[in-house]
């Protein structure tokens, strides 16, 4: 993942707004420590600010085709990237990185190529042959996109606002699961999944192993590295099933070989916060090399000023949650760790909020679900992706994985709601995939403890109302 600025059809190419678009470009280097790149072709720009994850030594962008008529620009991850090159047996690739298949997809299948890709994504692909462009978000928004346009008709496209805001009359977020077409001028809608129909409420039966089985393969796609990473663990449910999973298969993968099968996680708290104890128990029961990061009071109120510039948000919520991530993110890229898996998405797609419980039937709690989704990219995946970026580090959530969200999206919300007298509390059908008396995920404590401080949450809630 890096950050990406481009600036296509300016009607200046001189050497001074090359410069300034330089300078632009600068503001993203935060999210791209490891190498920088512009290209130009006429009046159309393509810079790029690289974090190295995948082929470090020779996946500088921006990315090209064969004969060089298509560039591309792009922050992300194609986790099917192998599986896509043997699709393209025609096609030589310059790079080992993920993000080659971009431009040669492009050639193949034109503007449709989109849905093809496994991942999450922002990019900027010019097509030098007819100057034609396209811009294109993953389905969730993991990734933080943003357009403009400028007063000479010119059309920005910046990983983050500061890096367009300055030369734009008017600039918004670029909505994810759209792509824009400089040839049809508008956005269109890519990802089009049947929970986003929020009137048709799903009938699959709840099968606790397809659920299983699907976050596990959302967890092993995102072990593809070359360079060291880790996992956040609060110890929390969410935090802990992606601790849990990464354990269990980090062993067999391309990752361990390189980097070893001992698996680092990371917790941040006020001193005697409960996360840090949680987190430390879970870590002791999955053999995690834990590393703990403790802030004060004061250290989050003197950050509040950068969290803020770079989150580019005034929620509170956001502000409040982004603080801590922002202190621990610092340290964990001190450590050499290049990426980490989070948790980020599960309260959203299994009604993990506390009011969830008082959703009175399966539709309503349904749509809500679907609207919680929708709405990520403005809340938790903004603050995953700029709190973490700030420093360097990127976060991978496998809760939003494409495949693994259509099959969690499709369960009958009956088998989602809170049934107190039946013993269901929030997030059950998480909690019961991953129950295993043999071969346990997570220590009994979790479900015990979780299970004691929600049901006494409830009782207080049921005695005021």
């Amino acid at each position: 993942m890096c950050g990406i600025l481009a600036v296509l059809g300016c009607s200046d190419d001189s050497q001074a707004k090359r410069v300034r678009i330089l300078e632009l470009s600068r503001r993203l280097k935060h999210r791209g420590p490891d190498w920088s790149g512009l290209h130009q072709h006429g009046d159309n720009y393509l810079a790029h600010q690289r974090l190295a994850i995948v082929d470090p030594a020779s996946g500088d962008q921006p990315l090209f085709n064969e004969d060089k008529s298509i560039i591309v620009t792009v922050n992300g991850e194609i986790y099917n990237h192998e599986d896509l090159r043997k699709q393209l047996p025609n096609h030589k690739f310059r790079t080992q990185c993920d993000c080659d298949v971009i431009a040669h997809l492009y050639e193949e299948y034109g503007e449709n190529f989109v849905d093809m890709l496994d991942g999450i994504f922002s990019f900027v692909l010019l097509d030098t042959r007819d100057n034609s462009f396209i811009v294109a978000r993953d389905a969730i928004g993991v990734t933080s996109l943003y357009i403009g346009w400028g007063l000479d008709g010119s059309v920005w496209i910046a990983s983050e606002l500061k890096g367009l805001n300055d030369e734009c009359e008017h600039f918004e977020v670029f909505p994810p699961g759209h792509l824009y077409s400089s040839k049809d001028r508008e956005f269109r809608r890519w990802y089009n999944p049947p929970w986003f129909n929020e009137a048709i409420i799903p009938t699959t039966p709840y099968d606790p192993l397809v659920l299983r089985n699907a976050f596990e393969k959302a967890v092993i796609k995102r072990l593809m590295t070359d360079v060291p990473f880790g996992v956040l663990l609060s110890g929390g449910l969410d935090s802990s099933l992606v601790a849990a999973v990464t354990a269990r298969y980090l062993a067999g993968t391309k990752a361990a070989k390189q980097w070893g099968a001992k698996l680092h996680s990371f917790c941040v708290g006020l001193k005697g916060a409960p996360d840090l104890k949680a987190g430390r128990e879970v870590a002791d029961f999955l053999g995690t090399v834990h590393h703990e990061f403790q802030f004060t009071i004061q250290d989050g109120i003197d950050a509040i000023e950068d969290v803020i510039y770079h989150t580019e948000t005034y929620d509170v919520t956001t502000i409040r949650a982004a603080t801590p991530m922002f202190l621990m993110s610092r340290k964990i890229k001190s450590s050499g760790v290049k990426w980490v898996i989070s948790g980020e998405g599960s309260d959203e797609i299994f009604g993990g909020y506390l009011y969830f419980h008082k959703a009175p039937n399966k539709e309503e709690f349904h749509q809500e679900t679907c609207r919680k989704i929708k709405a990520l990219h403005r809340y938790d995946c903004l603050r995953a992706n700029k709190s973490t970026y700030a420093w360097g580090l990127e976060a991978r959530v496998p809760f939003l994985d494409k495949d693994f969200i259509k099959v969690a999206m499709d369960i009958d919300p009956e088998y989602k709601m809170i049934k107190h007298e039946e013993g269901r509390i929030e997030k059950w059908i998480l909690r019961k995939a991953f129950d295993d008396e043999e071969n346990p995920y997570l220590p009994k404590v979790l479900y015990s403890t979780q299970l004691s401080h929600l049901l006494q949450l409830l009782l207080i809630i049921c005695k005021f109302n």
